[in-house]
């Protein structure tokens, strides 16, 4: 990078922050909002999950305010902790992720109790976004929360796909899985989703409260007996003495529509958008990269040197759900799948000048307990290597104990942003620049 460090990272945020924005509920919401129901017949009910909830919410009532003013409103947002925004007439619950509590018990109990109580004339606005698989806890019959809080530690430590540990939490939830579309008929029911998966898929995001499951309790089983954990029997009884998931087909699902309102897609169209604006050619690698942060970060770190080696200036720009397997759960550290991402990264480059990158999650919290001021990712720049040698910390031994948290604080090198009220999962870019060449010393 030929003009400083401090640019490097302004131009970084720039990208991560417009990333970001395509997905905020203000931009994202309002165009996709139904009329609301004749107030003489029946009632406009929020049911608000995931970590963009309270803000999903928030913006509704807005709208309605704004353009029907006097419209009955009434509802439950159930976000994480941090992630409240004010709101007028929808009750916002914060709770646990990505291991449930009490408090998303509670509220998970409260949904379902609207959900039945809804008349033939009211409209379920339902409203999901990434984290709302951890966050609505209901346990079917047979399994205590802490059971569930049990098998989600081990389904999170495993390295699991989403697909398959939320295939699991639809099989153990009475929430999940359709279950919601299922108690709120005869109603009427529009779901609105920020996507945080890969592929979008419906059934996936937030564990497919309101579509039809494509799962199995038979798949369930099988993923629950591949895990490496110690778990109570009673957990896999319970789960086949339930009744099956809602399937395609259902009757009642002729009453629910469901639609995709924003995912990574956008965010990363508006980040390469901005990158070609500031003089990259841009390699968008598309927001579905799943796999082992650190595998991930190699073969990124390959495109970034080949770039480089053909005279390119390119962003190199992906989305998706990087993963951190923990082999040994006494070692894991500081840090979450970015972080590792970057400092795997950081190695793989070696101090290659001229490439510098940014890993963040899109809901600003990238590992730890979902404090404020938990980083969302961190740099990765030119001279991090130099600068760990001179501060006496060793990046290999970081990345071995899953500590790369603790590795970019002693750099200043975390990406801190505050929650951002949305989740489309990570963002990641590389910029790759061509370093002057160097001076020929004076003979």
């Amino acid at each position: 990078m030929t003009r400083g460090d401090d640019e490097t990272r302004a131009r970084l945020r720039r990208l991560y922050d417009t990333a970001v924005a395509a997905a905020l509920p203000i931009h994202c919401l309002p165009p996709h909002l139904p009329d609301p129901p004749d107030p003489a017949q029946g009632r406009l009910v929020i049911f608000a999950i995931g970590k963009a909830a309270a803000a999903m919410a928030a913006v509704a009532e807005d709208h309605y305010d704004r353009h029907w003013p006097g419209t009955h409103i009434e509802g439950v947002a159930l976000t994480r902790y941090g992630h409240a925004r004010p709101t007028r007439h929808v009750d916002v619950v914060e709770a646990a992720h990505p291991v449930p509590d009490e408090a998303g018990a509670a509220a998970s109990k409260r949904l379902m109790r609207m959900a039945e109580w809804l008349g033939p004339n009211d409209l379920a606005l339902v409203l999901l976004s990434g984290g709302g698989s951890a966050l609505a806890a209901l346990p079917i019959a047979g399994i205590e929360l802490a059971d569930e809080q049990m098998l989600t530690r081990a389904l999170l430590a495993s390295g699991l796909h989403i697909a398959d540990i939320n295939c699991v939490r639809k099989h153990i939830c009475r929430i999940k899985g359709g279950r919601l579309a299922e108690a709120m008929h005869p109603a009427r029911s529009l779901t609105l989703a920020i996507s945080d998966v890969a592929g979008d898929d419906p059934s996936t995001i937030a564990s497919g409260p309101t579509v039809p499951d494509t799962t199995s309790k038979e798949r369930a089983l099988a993923i629950i007996d591949a895990l490496d954990a110690d778990l109570p029997p009673h957990i896999r009884a319970a789960i086949e003495a339930a009744p099956e998931t809602p399937k395609p087909g259902a009757d009642f699902f002729a009453s629910a529509t469901w639609k995709r309102i924003a995912s990574g897609s956008e965010s990363l169209i508006a980040a390469a958008k901005l990158a070609r604006s500031e003089g990259y050619d841009t390699l968008v690698l598309g927001d579905d990269i799943e796999g082992e942060a650190r595998i991930l970060a190699r073969e990124h770190a390959g495109l970034a040197r080949m770039a480089q080696g053909e005279g390119r200036r390119l962003a190199i720009i992906s989305g998706g759900e990087a993963s951190v397997t923990f082999r040994d759960a006494a070692i894991a550290g500081k840090g979450g799948a970015n972080q590792e991402y970057a400092l795997a990264l950081m190695l793989a480059l070696k101090g290659a000048p001229g490439i510098a990158a940014l890993a963040g999650d899109t809901d600003g919290i990238d590992g730890g307990a979902g404090a404020a001021d938990d980083p969302a990712g961190a740099y990765m720049l030119p001279d991090a290597l130099a600068r760990a040698a001179a501060a006496g910390v060793d990046p290999q031994a970081a990345l071995d104990q899953h500590d790369s948290g603790t590795f970019f604080s002693a750099l200043g090198d975390l990406l801190v942003t505050g929650p951002s009220y949305t989740n489309v999962n990570d963002f990641r870019i590389i910029l790759v620049d061509n370093p002057p060449p160097e001076e020929e010393s004076p003979s």
